[in-house]
């Protein structure tokens, strides 16, 4: 019997690796959690989205 390939998710091009941990006030997590609910994105979606878009100004 021949083995098949690895299975699982494919290598990402761009991994994400880095950690960072973020404290927020309950206001703040409301607004962030209404926002991705609106989006349909993740919260770490939406956080890296706002870190580009402050740095790409």
């Amino acid at each position: 019997m021949k083995l098949s390939a690895k299975m699982g998710r494919p290598p990402s091009s761009n991994p994400k690796q880095n950690d960072i941990k973020v404290r927020v006030d309950d206001q703040t997590h409301e607004r962030l959690q209404k926002y991705c609910e609106a989006n349909g994105i993740t919260k770490a979606e939406a956080i890296r989205k706002a870190i580009v878009e402050m740095l790409d100004k």
